[in-house]
């Protein structure tokens, strides 16, 4: 066989291995902007009753269901190339009655440990009053309440009060920022290192509120990441030229569209 025949036939075999076919789909746009929505879960049984719920977990209300299927139905008009949620079963449930309602079937829920909610150690299934009380000692604050207003106002970096916790916890358990921060911006980056292998552009997440809340933290300056994210309450990153943008902090303004739509069918 001829040299030139031989090469143009090893050329060729290169081109459809799906190796290559990967890299030559990433560097073939120079366009890789991606925009990952970030969802915080709908109402649970446990945040009715206003008790801790990092890992400890519960199934979501009749509230949050429907707040869910408001924000699927804010969002019909997004296609969403692929979907992440961690392994809490008020994550995947928000999920499953968001698509629902915008109609998406057959799709597949790629699940990350890194997308848990902080771990309030021995917090957990607590009253929210009973921890918050405990790190506002740490902090110097006069009670619970005097903390609810400085989280609310996002004048306490949420470093902070993670910080305050961890140290507050009798048991020693609850993560500390740094802890929670290394592990939701590894997600973060799995998440944009296969969108850009893939050439996925919209990503849809479900996760929770502190841990949304500790992965952007430096990400952005806007004061609104140390405030506490609604149920189904939207933060939109876009990443691009390897650098993160937080356009989006907190909005319910597709919540607030898909309770509209819904109203008038």
């Amino acid at each position: 066989m001829k040299k030139w025949l031989l090469a143009l036939l090893v050329i060729a075999s290169a081109a459809t291995s799906p190796s290559l076919m990967a890299e030559n789909k990433t560097t073939a746009s120079s366009d890789d902007e991606v925009t990952v929505w970030f969802v915080r879960h709908g109402k649970t049984l446990l945040n009715t009753f206003d008790r801790v719920q990092g890992w400890v977990d519960s199934p979501l209300t009749d509230e949050g269901r429907q707040v869910a299927r408001y924000l699927g139905e804010g969002l019909k008009g997004v296609h969403f190339d692929r979907f992440y949620s961690s392994d809490a079963g008020r994550q995947r449930e928000t999920m499953a009655v968001m698509l629902k309602q915008a109609g998406v079937t057959g799709y597949q829920l790629n699940e990350l440990e890194g997308l848990r909610e902080a771990f309030f150690g021995g917090f957990e299934g607590g009253y929210n009053k009973d921890m918050a009380g405990a790190a506002a000692r740490q902090l110097g604050l006069s009670d619970a309440a005097a903390l609810f207003r400085a989280m609310k106002a996002g004048t306490l970096p949420v470093r902070d009060s993670q910080n305050a916790l961890a140290k507050a916890d009798p048991m020693g358990l609850t993560e500390n920022y740094m802890q929670v921060k290394r592990r939701t911006q590894a997600a973060l980056t799995d998440i944009i290192s296969r969108a850009k292998a893939a050439g996925d552009k919209n990503v849809l997440v479900i996760s929770s509120g502190t841990a949304i809340q500790i992965m952007i933290s430096d990400l952005t300056d806007n004061a609104d990441k140390n405030k506490p994210l609604a149920n189904a309450a939207v933060v939109k990153i876009i990443y691009k030229d390897g650098r993160y943008s937080v356009p989006e902090i907190g909005t319910l303004k597709y919540v607030e569209a898909g309770k509209k739509a819904l109203a008038g069918k």
